[in-house]
Order: C-alpha cells, then sequence, then structure tokens
C-alpha cells in the first residue's frame, strides 16, 4: 500500500499535494532543487505525461527522479500519446521502480500545443485506461495474459468540477469509480458554487470517493487574465479578477484570494486536502501552507 494511499484512507488530517516541475535541459539539478523545495509540505507530487501536449522529459523517467529524492510520486498517464500497449508498458515500468500510485487522463488535444502536427492516438480515454490499471491491479493484461504476482496500484485520475456539463461531471466520476480510481485530483475551479455542487453530488453519489481540489498561487491578475482566456475549462469570474486587478497590492490580493478559495475547498464533502499549483516560485507557498496550518517536515537531504 502507498503512502499516499495510507493517507487518504485511514489518516484524518489533509493530505496535500503538487505538481513536480517539467524537467528539459535542467535535468537532476532541477529535480534535486525542486525535491527540496516541495519536500517539507507535500505528501506526494505529480509526475506529468506531456502536460498541454508540450514535449518534456517522460512521465516515468520523473516519477523515478522523484523516488529518488525520497518524495512519493504520483505518475500521470494521458491517453493523448500513446496506445493501449504503450499505457500498459508505462503502468508495469512504475511498478518495476516501485511506483504505486498512478492518475490517468485522456489529455489535452495536439492542437493544444507547440507541435499541433503531431499525430493524436486516444486508443483508450481515461475511464478505460483507469479500468487497464484495475486489470493489471488484479493479475491480468488487457490480452487476458497472467501477471504474477500482480502490481499494487493506488489509481486516481482529474475531473473538472467547473466547466459544463456540471451533472454530467459527477456521473462521471461514478464512471472512473467503478473502473478503479479511488481518488480525483479537481482541476482548478474560481466558482465556489460550481464547487460545492460538485463535491456535494460526489458526497452523495460515489461517497467513498476522495477529492482533491486544485487551488494556484498566481501573481496578479495578468495571470488569472491569461488562464481565463488561453487555458482550456478554466472560467474565471469576472469580479474576481477585477478585484485582484483593482488592488493597491496585486500579489497580496491574489494570495488573500488563494487561501480563500483553499478554506472554501477544505470544507466540502468528500475533500481529503489540496493540490497546489504553484506558478509564482517564492516564499508564498511557505505561508499559504502554514496559513494552512501545515508543519513543515524536514528538507531531505542532497
Amino acid at each position: 500500500m502507498s503512502r499516499l494511499q495510507e493517507l487518504l484512507e485511514g489518516d484524518s488530517r489533509h493530505v496535500y499535494t503538487s505538481e513536480f516541475a517539467t524537467i528539459d535541459g535542467a535535468g537532476m539539478e532541477k529535480v534535486i532543487a525542486t525535491a527540496q523545495r516541495l519536500s517539507p509540505w507535500f505528501d506526494a507530487v505529480n509526475a506529468t505525461d506531456n502536460p498541454a501536449a508540450h514535449a518534456h522529459a517522460s512521465n516515468m523517467a520523473v516519477a523515478i527522479a522523484i523516488k529518488e529524492q525520497g518524495l512519493e510520486p504520483i505518475m500521470q498517464i494521458v491517453c493523448r500519446d500513446k496506445n493501449r500497449l504503450a499505457i500498459q508498458a508505462d503502468m508495469m515500468g512504475a511498478a518495476l521502480h516501485g511506483i504505486e500510485n498512478l492518475s490517468l487522463l485522456t489529455g489535452d488535444d495536439v492542437t493544444a500545443g507547440d507541435e499541433p502536427e503531431s499525430r493524436r492516438v486516444f486508443d483508450l480515454d481515461a475511464p478505460q485506461a483507469i479500468s487497464v490499471a484495475s486489470s493489471l491491479s488484479h493479475g491480468t493484461y488487457l490480452s487476458g495474459r497472467k501477471i504474477s504476482p500482480a502490481p499494487q496500484f493506488y489509481i486516481g485520475a482529474v475531473e473538472n468540477a467547473g466547466a459544463p456539463p456540471f451533472d454530467y461531471r459527477v456521473e462521471r466520476t461514478l464512471k472512473k469509480f467503478r473502473a478503479g480510481a479511488k481518488f480525483l485530483q479537481l482541476q482548478i475551479c474560481f466558482h465556489q458554487d460550481r464547487l460545492e455542487k460538485f463535491c456535494s453530488g460526489v458526497a452523495t453519489l460515489v461517497p467513498k470517493m476522495h477529492l482533491l481540489p486544485t487551488v494556484v498561487l498566481l501573481n496578479g491578475s495578468r495571470g488569472m487574465k491569461f488562464m481565463n482566456e488561453k487555458v482550456p475549462g478554466i472560467d474565471i469570474p469576472q469580479e474576481l479578477i477585477d478585484r485582484v486587478e483593482g488592488s493597491s497590492d496585486q500579489g497580496e490580493a491574489a494570495y488573500r484570494l488563494t487561501l480563500e478559495q483553499s478554506l472554501h475547498a477544505l470544507a466540502q464533502p468528500n475533500v481529503r486536502g489540496l493540490h497546489i499549483a504553484d506558478f509564482r516560485h517564492d516564499d508564498t507557498l511557505e505561508r499559504l501552507m502554514r496559513d494552512l496550518g501545515r508543519t513543515p517536515r524536514q528538507k531531505l537531504q542532497p
């Protein structure tokens, strides 16, 4: 059983996860620096899989590097770029290195990235990939070929509580749960009413699903406008943008908004903690964690 599973299913305290940095030319130096920064605060971190359809160091390589630094990885697998053979190979490769936490995503279309001429795969979607991970955990490849001993995966996924069709998001959560997902890292939602409705719906329909809403640390209104205009699935109310833009200290106003959203999210049913996206990369990450009552652990030794 992974440490993340132990915390989400057996511990009363809040659980915090975050995105690990994408790795390109900086290599292991960036891995070590990022691990040092995140390790005091987070229970697990995501090794992303070509996020937003941009190529980076592979999900498995980064997950292994995270584990070697003493952090618990959540290895994402995106269906956009891989067929079912490659997806199963990713999962079994992760198990080979003792990586147990998986997060399965359908993935953004290639047009979201910087190589839009890439061929789409989408052999499976996220619920189907979740079912594959569950099948492997029960000792069987999709072909029916047996695996002994079977890997022990803790399976997660993502969902967007803030994007229509809203009722279908809860139904899709049930579909993912039935396929084998045990936790969801929710995409960024700036609409408190939408998050409330989603969490309440999940608590009624899928009471055993653990939710980790995402909050984001931004410098000010410029980042909010970019996300609102350019990032698919994110819709920020104009009054929130105006509130930050009209402040005499946009950085402080943006921070106060993030703290407000964090406390609101933590109060919702089925929410077990938060997933934190940090676009500021300054001391506000530590400030937020302390304001949420988090006590830092000792930093990892390089």
